[in-house]
């Protein structure tokens, strides 16, 4: 498989994780579940989840309209490096603040993981 290819299951990876995070009002039961919080904790756990959808988005399309530019330009493969330390980052802080041994919370982290290669793949592939 070559670099556009991978660029593009990383979009599909962004993508998919965009959506997931629209769900989290109704899977997490947020109107009931955040009332406890306060005011500015209610607010930013919110803003933070639609910044992160809309980052997670903007990814997407990154991949899936320049994909060629993102493994063959500078500017492109630190694009893809940054991409690939988030998910590395994300995945330690699972480790860090998410300590629940569940299925669910093992399989995000195993999507966490597969987020990093998506993204370095196409790096080592354009060396």
């Amino acid at each position: 498989m070559d670099a556009t290819a991978w660029i593009y299951l990383a979009g599909l990876h962004s993508l998919g994780f965009a959506l997931f995070h629209v769900g989290f009002w109704k899977l997490f039961g947020w109107r009931q579940t955040l009332r406890s919080a306060t005011v500015a904790d209610r607010a930013i756990i919110q803003i933070l989840n639609l910044r992160l959808i809309y980052v997670a988005a903007g990814v997407a399309v990154l991949c899936f309209c320049f994909a060629n530019e993102l493994h063959s330009t500078p500017l492109g493969r630190a694009v893809l490096l940054g991409m690939s330390l988030f998910w590395v980052g994300r995945t330690i802080e699972q480790f860090v603040f998410l300590r629940i041994n569940r299925p669910m919370v093992h399989a995000l982290t195993a999507l966490f993981v597969l987020g990093a290669v998506l993204f370095a793949v196409p790096l080592w592939l354009s060396v």
